[in-house]
C-alpha cells in the first residue's frame, strides 16, 4: 500500500467517523500544520488553539466535506483559512481592506535552515537572513514548496493564487536569492 492509498484509507475511514483514524490524521498532519500556522502568525499559543479547535471542527463537520483530491492540501488550505480567520478577529484594530500581507507574520528560523538544508550555522545564518529579505509572499510559497514538499497546483490553492502566480512568485524569490547571494559573496571578497 502507497502512502496516498494509506492516507486516503484513513481519511475514509475518518470521514465514516472512526475516532482511530482521526486520531491518525492528526498526528500524521499536526506538526505540519503546526508549523506553517506558527509561520503565519507568530504566536504558538493562538497557533496551538486555533489548531486544535480547526481538527474539533473538522471531526464534527466531516460528514460535510465533499470529495477531496489531496488530503494534505485540504488541510493545509482549511487551516490558513481558520487561522487567517482568527487572526483577523484577534486583531480587530486592524482595518479591514489591510493587505493580507501586513497581517503574516511569515520568517524562517536558522534552525529551520540548518536542518532542512543541513548547512553550516554560518552559512544557514546568512542564507536565513537572505530569506527572511524576500516578500512575505515569496516566503511562503518558498516554505510550502520546500518545507511543506506540496505540488504547486496545491500551493496555488493553499494560497489562492493562480499556478502560474505561483511559478512566478519562486522565481522571483530565486532571481532575488541569487541576486543576493552574489551581492554577499562579492562583499565577502572585498572585505578580505
Amino acid at each position: 500500500m502507497t502512502d496516498n492509498q494509506f492516507e486516503k484509507s484513513i481519511w475514509d475511514s475518518f470521514l465514516e467517523g472512526d475516532k482511530s483514524a482521526f486520531s491518525t490524521l492528526f498526528k500524521l498532519h499536526y506538526a505540519g500544520l503546526h508549523n506553517y500556522g506558527l509561520k503565519i502568525s507568530g504566536n504558538a499559543y493562538l497557533t496551538e488553539d486555533c489548531l486544535q479547535d480547526f481538527f474539533v471542527y473538522l471531526f464534527e463537520n466531516r460528514t460535510h466535506i465533499g470529495t477531496v483530491n489531496s488530503i494534505k492540501s485540504y488541510l493545509f488550505i482549511s487551516f490558513r483559512r481558520a487561522l487567517l480567520k482568527t487572526l483577523k478577529k484577534e486583531r480587530t484594530y486592524v482595518a479591514s481592506n489591510t493587505p493580507l500581507e501586513l497581517l503574516l507574520n511569515f520568517e524562517f528560523s536558522s534552525e529551520e535552515v540548518a536542518i532542512k538544508q543541513e548547512f553550516t550555522i554560518i552559512k544557514s545564518s546568512v542564507l536565513t537572513t537572505l530569506l527572511n529579505a524576500l516578500s512575505v509572499r515569496e516566503r511562503e510559497a518558498i516554505y510550502l514548496k520546500y518545507y511543506g514538499n506540496l505540488k504547486l497546483s496545491e500551493i496555488a490553492l493553499i494560497m489562492n493564487i493562480s499556478y502560474q502566480s505561483v511559478l512566478n512568485t519562486i522565481q522571483k524569490a530565486f532571481i532575488k536569492l541569487r541576486n543576493n547571494i552574489e551581492t554577499k559573496a562579492l562583499e565577502d571578497v572585498l572585505k578580505n
